[in-house]
């Protein structure tokens, strides 16, 4: 994992995104215990509050779940929430734009159909 604490980006969100990275990769597969607050805090010299409430991020998203006196689990179907989410992200940013773009152009919807598809074939 690697923090940026001049980022404009809070480091607790960084420490959310890192975790969400590692799901999606699989370095933290679904039903697996990540690594406590303790040890991230220890590990990367940072303040156990802000790991903390970076994990609550993951835990308020539905990704992982705490386990009283046992630590903190990835849930089953974490990995597909974050792909689904992304999707969605995906379509709602990227697609409205893309399209807005080709109108002002004056390129067609099967034009940017094949534009798509030869994208795709490559």
């Amino acid at each position: 994992m690697k923090f940026d604490a001049s980022s404009v980006v809070p480091l607790y969100q960084q420490i959310a995104d890192q975790f969400i990275a590692g799901i999606l990769s699989g370095a933290f597969p679904e039903q697996a215990q990540i690594p406590s607050t303790t040890e991230v805090a220890k590990t990367y010299a940072i303040n156990p509050a802000t790991v903390l409430k970076g994990m609550n991020v993951l835990v308020d998203l539905g990704l992982i779940e705490k386990r009283r006196g046992i630590g903190m689990f990835v849930v089953p179907g974490a990995q597909e929430r974050i792909k689904a989410k992304r999707k969605h992200d995906f379509y709602a940013e990227r697609i409205g734009n893309l399209v807005a773009a080709a109108k002002a152009l004056d390129i067609s919807k099967a034009e940017l159909i094949a534009a798509v598809e030869e994208g795709y074939a490559q």
